[in-house]
């Protein structure tokens, strides 16, 4: 059967070269502004080679990268309100940064530390640990938007997932209870063309992800995600609209992931070198950085003392990281039970008995 023709909006207001290409938003006027939100994309891209790495030479475990994807978490985390929840997925350091979360504890999250999940910035003390299952903390979401509206609140759960996770069953049934209950609920996709290995082309049937949205009834849209404005511009429409009681809404944030899935893949297995070429023409810090530039805002002694001054936060964190004493053998045990199966209690005692003999000095 042919795909019923389905017209959805989609935004954009600067080109891969930083020009404009419709009117710009009246808030746009505001150079500094722009200054700020170029500014935090910067941090997070030099951030992401700090955190890749750190895992390279074995200092922490794992890391997915935001290379490429950095205007979509920027704009999200500078629209946020602090009595607003993020449940985000493994992509979102850009947001996290923006939400109070120091760089220290995303390394020590990375790091397998647990700790790095209890936030000391108050703007971010309610909101979830980064979801490495995929889609589930979209149902997660909603089950902090439904609290939201149970007790009046004037607030929103924004959560975050790539292309991938809209082919999920939790995904899908968080978009229909979103609908059927109105909740103040944004689902952000950021649509970065490949779900590991998977590229968008065979991922779904539906000529867009944002469409899906439309079964649930609510609306949905698509957005260039290279293009800062044009994602903070619908962002904030799309967060006031929840404030107001207005329901829910989906953003397909068009992007493209220049990097590796994460440090345990090699995106050079399945995706051709021109591919990925093209793909850098295109990518958000230069473009806004170009059109800054030709704005008179921006200048190479600006960005010069940018990275340094990055560079130089960076490297506290590092330090910070890296000094924090090692967690107690038995935080890995915690907030996993409410009550621990007796079924365990074995593997516990041999752990133990193995952290006494460690901590002794002997070896086995």
């Amino acid at each position: 059967m042919p795909h019923l023709p389905i017209d959805l909006p989609f935004t954009r207001y600067l080109d891969a070269a930083g020009q404009v290409v419709r009117e710009l938003p009246a808030w746009a006027a505001d150079g500094q502004l722009l200054v700020r939100l170029y500014r935090q994309m910067v941090l997070t891209r030099l951030f992401d080679q700090k955190a890749v790495a750190l895992q390279r030479t074995g200092r922490i475990g794992t890391y997915a990268p935001t290379l490429g994807q950095e205007a979509i978490g920027v704009a999200i985390g500078s629209l946020m309100q602090p009595r607003d929840v993020l449940v985000p997925y493994y992509r979102d350091t850009a947001v996290q940064l923006l939400r109070g979360v120091s760089m220290r504890e995303i390394f020590l999250y990375w790091g397998g530390d647990e700790r790095g999940s209890a936030y000391a910035s108050p703007a971010a003390a309610e909101d979830f640990p980064l979801c490495v299952p995929i889609a589930t903390q979209a149902l997660h979401a909603c089950g902090v938007a439904t609290a939201f509206k149970v007790r009046g609140e004037h607030r929103v759960a924004v959560t975050t997932c790539g292309d991938g996770a809209t082919s999920k069953g939790d995904f899908l049934e968080a978009l229909n209870v979103a609908g059927a209950w109105q909740l103040p609920v944004l689902f952000v996709v950021n649509n970065n063309q490949w779900a590991i290995s998977t590229p968008r082309r065979i991922q779904s049937g539906a000529p867009s992800l944002a469409q899906k949205a439309i079964g649930a009834g609510f609306a949905g849209e698509q957005v260039d995600g290279n293009d800062i404005i044009a994602v903070y511009d619908r962002l904030q429409v799309a967060l006031e609209r929840a404030r107001q009681g207005k329901g829910p809404h989906l953003l397909e944030c068009i992007s493209y992931r220049l990097g590796d899935h994460t440090t345990a893949d090699d995106a050079t297995r399945y995706r051709s070198a021109e591919e990925v070429k093209q793909a850098w023409l295109a990518e958000p810090i230069r473009r806004l950085q170009r059109y800054l530039a030709d704005q008179g805002l921006w200048d190479e002694q600006q960005e010069q003392a940018l990275i340094t001054e990055c560079q130089a936060q960076l490297q506290e964190a590092v330090d910070g990281f890296e000094q924090t004493p090692a967690q107690d053998w038995s935080s890995v045990l915690e907030h996993v039970y409410a009550q621990w199966p007796a079924a365990l209690a074995e593997q516990r005692e041999w752990l133990a008995e193995r952290a006494a003999r460690a901590a002794g000095g002997e070896h086995e």
